[in-house]
């Protein structure tokens, strides 16, 4: 774009605060998988919105309407898009000016305050991994709600909305939203299962017995369309800011529970509804705004942040402390476009680490956050910002300048690993696969991941696979399930630099041609247990007992195969089938019970007494049921 094409599409642009996106034609023959790092995490480089605010997001162009070969280039927030985008045509830096002159387009969402455009934009850098912008590896974006618009809708938690669902966030408090969820559900019966599950049930799930779904997947219940749609729309009028729409029925429901002296209830009930009455903050905001602690004159929390950019790579130390004590420290590495400064990397790392962790009361910087709208937000969720110049702040700054700074042996791991393989860059990321069975029975695989040489537990996946007796099918099917999320964009994770796959030759071999069927174009390579020896497509290594790059395989691999082993055994041991034939236990008396603890585990820890307030269970009952659980 030239000056005069930014500065006519900026007068078009609304003055309010929102979120635009520079945009740039792909061809057509892109793959799926393919491309470079700005196509981001969906797959096809589309930049597909993701509504904000309480409500879906009013734009000048929907951005869900984006061509799907339209590359983004960069995201930014402003206070005035039409000022903010005006801009743009003076750029400040000589990467900006490069940015604009490969760019064909700008789209805008407009949102209701600045802090979620924040929160919007560090959504979508996460999501569409822009060139032009600094990026946080494997971190998280800030969760959303969305409401699907099948025959029965579906409420869940997302990151990646589906497409035309109704799509309701940012928000920062992942647990107050889990809450409120699950209010939700319990309220109005809406179904949270995936459409798999859904179409392929012949009775009601666990779901409908503790009363979070009127299972509409099954004949017996007789659930209304019309009703089931209508108690949706309920749902959508209280993410778009009527609380009364799921407060007034929780309230009703918890004096009910107190007047009939069901005092615990009651309690649950009270602590549901300040999550719920909470959610949309101080005047709507679809954000946490309240401070972090009443005690403001003592921070029990404090990070410190240190950074150090080298080329386009740049990496920041975290040391973290409560009470006066260090007790953690972590670097995190992120992708910086050539030349840009340390307190915009900084700005952009704190606005995508925190995207669903918890803040802490004060944040120690080695440079100043260069971000007046982050500085706002923090102010505003009660965190004190400080670069400190002297004393023991300093000192800690010190030291995290230190840790950002040095080479970790993991670093040299990852090199030596890449070097030994032949890649182009760094090993960082490896996602390592297991399967485990019995003899065909409860087979199941696992999908762990690795970053910088610790496990990322947050990202681990597993999978049920079909009772198959045979470890290469079995690895064909998961490796597939993995690549066939990652092609079309329903895995939020970034793709890995390596799969590593527990086996041999024919594990690898079966894993190859489920990546080949997907078109995921990804390196893979075996490590089979006797001998520990690294299977390739080219050839087999027998690398020293003592290289540390064989140790981080060796690592990945063994959290790989404990993670397959434990689900299996999981499966193995299903205990609801005891709590089905115990003598006096009918399918209501189940319900009751499920109701009641919500689980089998937790009625397998509740006491004789416990048991015995549930109608039905009798002193009789309540011991046999502790005996035989």
């Amino acid at each position: 774009m030239d000056p005069d094409a930014v500065r006519d599409r900026a007068g078009d642009l609304p003055a309010e605060p929102g979120v635009y996106q520079f945009l740039a034609r792909e061809s057509r023959g892109r793959s799926a998988s393919g491309g470079d790092a700005g196509s981001g995490d969906s797959g096809d480089g589309s930049a597909g919105a993701v509504p904000t605010g309480t409500g879906p997001v009013e734009g000048d162009t929907d951005l869900a309407e984006t061509d799907s070969y339209e590359r983004v280039l960069y995201v930014g927030k402003a206070v005035d898009l039409r000022d903010r985008v005006r801009s743009y045509a003076d750029p400040r830096s000589e990467r900006i000016r490069r940015m604009v002159a490969e760019a064909e387009s700008v789209e805008v969402a407009v949102t209701d305050t600045e802090t979620q455009a924040l929160l919007l934009e560090a959504n979508l850098i996460k999501r569409h991994r822009p060139r032009y912008n600094v990026r946080l590896k494997d971190d998280k974006s800030y969760p959303l709600v969305q409401l699907t618009d099948h025959e029965f809708p579906r409420v869940e938690i997302t990151r990646d909305p589906d497409p035309g669902a109704t799509v309701f966030g940012p928000f920062t408090d992942k647990g107050r939203l889990e809450t409120v969820v699950k209010a939700v559900r319990e309220t109005y019966g809406l179904r949270g299962c995936s459409d798999h599950k859904f179409e392929n049930r012949d009775r009601p799930c666990l779901d409908h017995d503790i009363g979070l779904c009127s299972a509409p997947c099954v004949p017996e219940t007789d659930v209304d369309r019309e009703a089931y749609v209508g108690d949706a729309e309920a749902v959508e009028r209280f993410f778009e800011g009527e609380t009364g729409a799921l407060a007034d029925p929780i309230r009703r429901e918890m004096e009910a529970a107190a007047g009939d002296q069901h005092f615990e209830r009651a309690a649950n009930l009270r602590d549901r509804l300040d999550a719920v009455e909470a959610i949309h903050g101080e005047a709507g905001d679809a954000v946490a705004s309240e401070g972090r602690h009443e005690d403001a004159e003592r921070e029990r929390a404090v990070d410190v942040l240190g950074v150090a950019v080298e080329g386009e790579r740049a990496t920041v130390a975290r040391l973290h402390s409560e009470d006066g004590k260090l007790v953690d420290r972590e670097r995190h590495t992120l992708d910086a476009p050539e030349g840009e400064r340390a307190g915009a990397v900084l700005a952009a790392f704190i606005a995508q680490f925190y995207a669903e962790r918890e803040l802490p009361d004060a944040v120690l910087c080695s440079d100043h956050p260069d971000d007046a709208d982050l500085e706002t937000w923090l102010e505003r969720e009660g965190v004190a910002l400080r670069v400190p110049g002297a004393g023991r702040e300093a000192t800690l700054v010190d030291l995290a300048l230190k840790n950002a700074r040095r080479r970790d042996r993991r670093d040299d791991e990852g090199r030596a690993l890449a070097d030994a393989l032949g890649l182009d860059s760094r090993v960082e990321r490896i996602e390592g696969f297991d399967v485990s069975h019995a003899q065909g029975k409860s087979a199941v695989g696992s999908d762990v991941t690795f970053v910088d040489g610790e496990p990322e537990k947050s990202d681990y996946r597993r999978k049920k696979l079909d009772d198959e007796n045979d470890d290469y099918a079995n690895m064909r099917s998961l490796v597939r399930w993995r690549a066939d999320r990652a092609v079309s964009g329903r895995d939020e994770r970034p793709d890995p630099d390596l799969l590593l796959i527990d086996g041999g030759e024919g594990q690898l071999g079966a894993a190859r041609d489920a990546l080949d069927a997907a078109g995921w174009d990804v390196p893979a390579v075996a490590l089979a247990k006797d001998e520990e020896l690294v299977v390739t497509p080219t050839g087999v290594y027998d690398w020293p007992d003592d290289a540390g790059h064989l140790h981080l395989l060796q690592r990945a691999r063994d959290e790989a195969h404990r993670f397959a082993v434990q689900y299996h055994q999981t499966l193995r041991d299903d205990v609801s089938t005891v709590l089905d034939d115990i003598d006096g236990i009918g399918p209501e008396t189940r319900k009751r019970l499920l109701r009641r603890f919500g689980s089998v585990e937790n009625v397998r820890s509740a006491s004789r007494e416990e048991l015995e307030t549930v109608d039905g269970v009798g002193a009789r009952t309540a011991a046999t049921l502790a005996e035989r659980l």
